[in-house]
């Protein structure tokens, strides 16, 4: 009997009701996964391509709803299945589920599981509806692995969305930690070739002599080493997607392998005199000022035009900070179920802090900064578990000379606004006690 193509994840921590639910939907022929906890559903969603969650509410460390929260936020197109077997939690249900969500109160009948998946996937016009009015409620925080509500981040995404069914060569542009690959994922995977190859290389990350064989690939005896013909990346993603990362670092010898492909539709790999057809579209990124590499002669400028066909600026994390609390709680979720099983909160008084820090490194520096945070604490993430160079940072502007106290004085007035005036957390901030930090402010 062949099973269907829709796959199942089933998520409680009683084995006794994964093995009935599996039993029922295996006589349905469904596929199905089991995880006993939310740290391996969360692995299994980012693994593999799932149609429908079904999971407990109440488990150990990490708990269902927040399980529904995570898919709700990074999945948003999932239907999603509550079994629950305390009735008292519905009034909490219903403020949990939206778009296709529905629950099932233990013990249930084999009809009932069958009428709540059919519910769920069965019906495609209510399953549709469902997945739009979702997609709709979440548009402005989540698309693919891009998360941001800002005016900027949408702007992006109204790119992405012309440029994802065709072969245009696109160039991505950004500092260093802005997200510049997970704007490339996007357009592959939103995209109608998302099930073609999408290949990433960092040019910066290989050495200057090997890129052109990595990229094109070589022929045997090309040069030392060379034992064998092999094919390179350009070859790994024929009929999808490459992207090539900080490309200002190519060398010339690759850069006009690159004009070749774009113009031609074709690579000639090291040592090789013929010529092999190649269907790929290229997206590019750098960090780089191109132009200015263009003055100097160190980049092409005929490359320059053709990689720049569509241009998508991603900006830095200082201009959307917005965004933060939304990237905040998804590295909280990702670094408590790894580290701590558990979902780890932030007090208020730190979260202000990082929402206030002008971010040079990006959102690669916020998700460092927490994970460290999340190591160093226990449950909640206090100002106490942040990098000192973020509790301290004071900015004033250029002009700002003044005498010492007045400095102090600024100083303290910036930790106590980041502790909402709480003079106690402030003190212990600045290593002083309360009647030291009244006088301070009184002088």
């Amino acid at each position: 009997m062949q099973l269907k193509k829709e796959n199942i994840l089933i998520v409680d921590d009683d084995i006794s009701i994964l093995e009935l639910l599996q039993r029922h939907l295996h006589s349905w022929n469904y596929h199905t996964y089991k995880a006993i906890s939310v740290k391996e559903a969360v692995q299994i969603l980012r693994d593999t391509k799932i149609d429908l969650l079904i999971t407990d509410l109440k488990m150990p460390e990490i708990d269902g709803a927040e399980l529904i929260k995570f898919v709700s936020e990074h999945y948003p197109e999932l239907p999603k299945l509550v079994v629950t077997g305390y009735p008292s939690v519905q009034d909490s249900l219903s403020a949990i589920k939206s778009g296709v969500v529905d629950y099932l109160t233990k013990p249930f009948t084999k009809d009932e599981l069958q009428n709540a998946i059919d519910k769920s996937i069965g019906n495609k016009a209510t399953a549709k509806r469902g997945i739009a009015a979702k997609s709709s409620g979440n548009k402005d925080k989540a698309y693919g692995e891009i998360l941001g509500a800002s005016e900027k981040i949408k702007d992006v995404i109204q790119i992405i969305e012309r440029v994802k069914d065709n072969k245009a060569t696109i160039f991505i542009k950004g500092e260093s930690g802005t997200g510049k690959e997970l704007v490339a994922r996007a357009i592959h995977y939103q995209g109608k070739f998302s099930r073609a190859p999408f290949v990433a290389v960092n040019c910066g990350g290989i050495p200057e002599n090997l890129l052109e064989s990595e990229l094109f690939g070589y022929t045997k005896g090309a040069f030392t080493g060379a034992d064998s013909n092999r094919d390179g990346f350009f070859q790994a993603a024929d009929g999808g997607t490459i992207f090539l990362d900080e490309i200002g670092n190519a060398s010339k010898a690759v850069q006009t392998g690159l004009l070749r492909v774009l113009q031609e539709k074709e690579v000639i790999k090291v040592g090789a005199q013929k010529a092999e057809k190649i269907d790929v579209r290229i997206i590019a990124a750098t960090n780089s000022d191109l132009k200015e590499l263009i003055k100097k002669d160190d980049f092409r400028e005929d490359l320059y035009y053709r990689l720049t066909v569509v241009e998508i600026e991603v900006a830095p994390l200082r201009e959307r900070k917005e965004d933060i609390p939304l990237l905040i709680e998804k590295f909280l979720f990702k670094y408590g179920v790894e580290y701590k099983d558990r979902f780890i909160q932030i007090t208020p008084e730190a979260s202000a802090i990082l929402q206030r820090y002008n971010w040079p490194g990006n959102i690669r520096e916020l998700e460092n900064v927490i994970q460290r945070s999340v190591i160093m604490s226990d449950r909640i993430i206090d100002v106490e578990h942040l990098p000192d160079s973020l509790k301290y940072t004071i900015d004033f502007p250029n002009e700002a000379l003044a005498p010492l106290k007045e400095i102090e004085k600024r100083y303290i007035r910036k930790v106590l606004n980041a502790t909402d005036n709480n003079k106690t957390k402030a003190a212990a901030i600045l290593g002083i006690d309360r009647k030291t930090l009244r006088q301070k402010l009184i002088d």
